[in-house]
Protein backbone atom coordinates (compact mmCIF):
# COMPACT_ATOMS: atom_id res chain seq x y z
CA UNK A 1 0.00 0.00 0.00
CA UNK A 2 1.31 3.38 -0.99
CA UNK A 3 1.09 6.61 1.01
CA UNK A 4 1.28 10.33 0.22
CA UNK A 5 4.50 12.00 1.35
CA UNK A 6 4.60 12.44 5.13
CA UNK A 7 1.33 10.55 5.68
CA UNK A 8 0.28 7.35 7.45
CA UNK A 9 -3.37 7.54 6.39
CA UNK A 10 -4.73 4.42 4.65
CA UNK A 11 -6.93 5.33 1.67
CA UNK A 12 -10.30 3.65 0.90
CA UNK A 13 -8.74 1.33 -1.71
CA UNK A 14 -6.19 0.18 0.88
CA UNK A 15 -8.94 -0.44 3.43
CA UNK A 16 -10.79 -2.56 0.88
CA UNK A 17 -7.67 -4.67 0.27
CA UNK A 18 -7.12 -5.06 4.02
CA UNK A 19 -10.71 -6.26 4.50
CA UNK A 20 -10.05 -9.06 1.98
CA UNK A 21 -6.74 -9.93 3.63
CA UNK A 22 -8.39 -10.02 7.06
CA UNK A 23 -11.02 -12.41 5.79
CA UNK A 24 -8.28 -14.82 4.68
CA UNK A 25 -6.33 -14.37 7.92
CA UNK A 26 -9.39 -14.94 10.08
CA UNK A 27 -10.00 -18.21 8.23
CA UNK A 28 -6.36 -19.33 8.68
CA UNK A 29 -5.37 -18.79 12.32
CA UNK A 30 -1.94 -20.43 11.88
CA UNK A 31 -0.63 -17.51 9.81
CA UNK A 32 1.30 -14.71 11.51
CA UNK A 33 1.58 -11.28 9.91
CA UNK A 34 4.49 -8.83 9.82
CA UNK A 35 3.67 -5.34 8.59
CA UNK A 36 6.73 -3.33 7.49
CA UNK A 37 6.43 0.42 7.00
CA UNK A 38 8.77 2.17 4.54
CA UNK A 39 9.46 5.77 3.55
CA UNK A 40 11.27 7.62 0.82
CA UNK A 41 14.51 9.45 1.63
CA UNK A 42 12.98 12.92 1.96
CA UNK A 43 13.44 14.34 5.47
CA UNK A 44 10.20 14.70 7.44
CA UNK A 45 8.97 18.22 8.19
CA UNK A 46 5.63 17.57 9.86
CA UNK A 47 4.21 15.88 12.96
CA UNK A 48 6.64 12.95 12.80
CA UNK A 49 10.10 13.25 14.34
CA UNK A 50 11.80 11.46 11.43
CA UNK A 51 11.37 8.75 8.77
CA UNK A 52 11.75 6.00 11.38
CA UNK A 53 8.73 7.28 13.27
CA UNK A 54 6.72 7.70 10.08
CA UNK A 55 7.52 4.18 8.87
CA UNK A 56 6.40 2.68 12.19
CA UNK A 57 3.24 4.80 12.12
CA UNK A 58 2.43 3.47 8.64
CA UNK A 59 2.73 -0.13 9.78
CA UNK A 60 0.78 0.62 12.96
CA UNK A 61 -2.06 2.13 10.91
CA UNK A 62 -2.34 -1.15 9.00
CA UNK A 63 -2.15 -3.23 12.20
CA UNK A 64 -4.91 -1.17 13.84
CA UNK A 65 -7.20 -1.65 10.84
CA UNK A 66 -6.57 -5.40 10.74
CA UNK A 67 -7.12 -5.85 14.47
CA UNK A 68 -9.64 -3.19 15.50
CA UNK A 69 -11.76 -2.97 12.36
CA UNK A 70 -11.46 -6.44 10.80
CA UNK A 71 -11.02 -8.65 13.89
CA UNK A 72 -7.59 -10.20 13.29
CA UNK A 73 -6.07 -11.31 16.59
CA UNK A 74 -3.45 -8.78 17.77
CA UNK A 75 -1.29 -11.69 18.99
CA UNK A 76 -0.70 -12.65 15.34
CA UNK A 77 0.34 -9.22 14.04
CA UNK A 78 3.64 -7.32 14.33
CA UNK A 79 4.28 -3.72 13.26
CA UNK A 80 7.79 -2.65 12.27
CA UNK A 81 9.41 0.32 10.58
CA UNK A 82 12.25 0.21 8.04
CA UNK A 83 12.46 3.98 7.41
CA UNK A 84 14.23 4.83 4.13
CA UNK A 85 16.69 1.94 4.25
CA UNK A 86 15.02 -0.63 1.98
CA UNK A 87 13.86 1.26 -1.11
CA UNK A 88 12.28 -0.65 -3.97
CA UNK A 89 13.04 2.17 -6.42
CA UNK A 90 15.26 5.20 -6.77
CA UNK A 91 14.71 8.18 -4.51
CA UNK A 92 15.97 10.46 -7.30
CA UNK A 93 12.57 10.74 -9.02
CA UNK A 94 9.06 11.56 -7.80
CA UNK A 95 7.78 8.23 -9.16
CA UNK A 96 10.52 6.29 -7.37
CA UNK A 97 9.92 8.09 -4.08
CA UNK A 98 6.19 7.35 -4.38
CA UNK A 99 6.88 3.61 -4.73
CA UNK A 100 9.15 3.72 -1.68
CA UNK A 101 6.39 5.18 0.55
CA UNK A 102 4.66 1.90 1.27
CA UNK A 103 3.93 -0.94 3.64
CA UNK A 104 4.75 -4.55 2.96
CA UNK A 105 2.69 -7.38 4.42
CA UNK A 106 4.63 -10.58 5.10
CA UNK A 107 2.67 -13.73 5.93
CA UNK A 108 4.33 -16.59 7.84
CA UNK A 109 2.97 -19.93 9.00
CA UNK A 110 3.51 -20.80 12.65
CA UNK A 111 6.83 -22.63 12.55
CA UNK A 112 5.92 -25.08 15.32
CA UNK A 113 2.86 -26.19 13.35
CA UNK A 114 4.94 -26.49 10.19
CA UNK A 115 7.55 -28.60 12.01
CA UNK A 116 4.82 -30.92 13.31
CA UNK A 117 3.63 -31.45 9.74
CA UNK A 118 7.17 -32.17 8.55
CA UNK A 119 7.82 -34.64 11.38
CA UNK A 120 4.57 -36.56 10.89
CA UNK A 121 5.22 -39.76 8.94
CA UNK A 122 3.44 -40.06 5.65
CA UNK A 123 0.54 -42.50 5.65
CA UNK A 124 1.55 -45.98 4.49
CA UNK A 125 0.44 -46.83 1.01
CA UNK A 126 -2.21 -49.48 0.84
CA UNK A 127 -3.04 -51.70 -2.07
CA UNK A 128 -6.31 -51.15 -3.83
CA UNK A 129 -8.53 -53.77 -5.18
CA UNK A 130 -10.59 -53.34 -8.27
CA UNK A 131 -14.03 -54.76 -8.77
Amino acid sequence: MLFPSGSAVVNPKGKEALAKLAQVLNGNPDISVLIEGHTDSVAIRNKYKDNWELSVERSTAIVRLLTETYGVSPARVTASGRSKYEPVDTNETAEGRQRNRRTEIILSPKLDELMKLLETPAPAETGTTGL
